[in-house]
């Protein structure tokens, strides 16, 4: 059936073949970096956005084809900067392709709770802070 997205575990999904930037997101704030996309896209800037379902095993190949591809890379993920998204591409990076990898999440400090939403605007996941980033 066409309406499903074919998921396999250790590759990543791009969505779109935009070449300002990459944004690799995991989690919830995979639809935060589609939204961002959506809305660069009516300003003429074209990035691709990779679904990160699964860290483990990293998709080495993906994240060099875009490190190649693309202007900017980008990391975003409701999860410490520390050990988790970001630190996984830098390594496939620093072993593979040495280039710059922005990484947004939550840096080191005790979380807080509150509505999903919140959250995420609280601690800069949103599409406004991912196209802050890019630009």
């Amino acid at each position: 059936n066409d309406i499903f997205q074919k998921f396999e575990f250790g590759k990543m999904i791009q969505i779109g073949e935009g070449t300002a930037a990459t944004v690799f997101a995991t989690g919830v704030v995979v639809q935060e970096a589609i939204k961002a996309k959506e809305e660069l896209e009516t300003k003429g800037i074209n990035i691709r956005v990779v679904d990160v379902h699964t860290i483990k095993p990293i998709d080495k190949d993906m994240i060099i084809k875009c490190a190649k591809e693309t202007e900017k890379l980008i990391s975003i993920e409701d999860h410490s900067v520390i050990g988790g998204l970001g630190t996984a591409i830098s390594e496939v990076l620093i072993d593979s392709c040495p280039t710059k990898l922005i990484k947004m999440g939550i840096n080191d400090t005790f979380g807080q709770s509150g509505k999903a939403q919140d959250l995420l605007e609280y601690y800069g996941l949103t599409k406004d802070s991912i196209i802050e980033k890019i630009m």
